[in-house]
């Protein structure tokens, strides 16, 4: 397993980052990835609905999402925005091919924010069920892409 490394980023160039520039985790250079707007992509997406929670498996749900957009097998969107009864968000979570709700904990968070709004969840996972809950948000990557493979077998992306 790779453990993210807090090193590494405090030696970005933070004059670099102001201009703009991006870094991976290991620092390598990438052109940023300008994604559609979620609202124009939900009737032929999944969308991912991510706990952001402070504890080691809301980071990881957070960077599931993330690499799940990145790898094109869904499109994460603003779950708070739902919780906000943001009206363009709430249509995104109708309009959704699918939506796949990614919680951290038993908590629960992010199904009821979508349980609340009255949205269909097509499928739900609990981070917790599979990594113990550790009030940190340093993450291994390696669990990240496991929990993102069980994902993707599961809800069949």
């Amino acid at each position: 397993m790779i453990k993210y490394n807090c090193e590494k980023t405090a030696q970005v160039d933070v004059n670099k980052l102001r201009k703009g520039e991006n870094y991976m985790q290991n620092n390598e250079r990438k052109e940023p990835k300008i994604l559609e707007g979620c609202y124009k992509s939900a009737e032929h997406a999944n969308i991912v609905w991510v706990c952001d929670g402070a504890a080691n498996v809301g980071q990881v749900g957070q960077a599931v999402g993330v690499l799940l957009t990145n790898m094109d097998k869904a499109r994460m969107c603003c779950t708070t925005a739902v919780g906000a009864s943001s009206k363009p968000h709430l249509d995104i979570a109708e309009r959704a091919k699918k939506n796949i709700v990614i919680d951290g904990c038993e908590n629960r968070c992010a199904s009821k924010v979508l349980e609340k709004a009255g949205k269909k969840i097509h499928y739900e996972i609990t981070i917790s069920k599979y990594l113990q809950k550790v009030p940190t948000l340093d993450i291994y990557m390696g669990n990240v892409k496991k929990i993102a493979q069980t994902i993707m077998e599961e809800a069949q992306l």
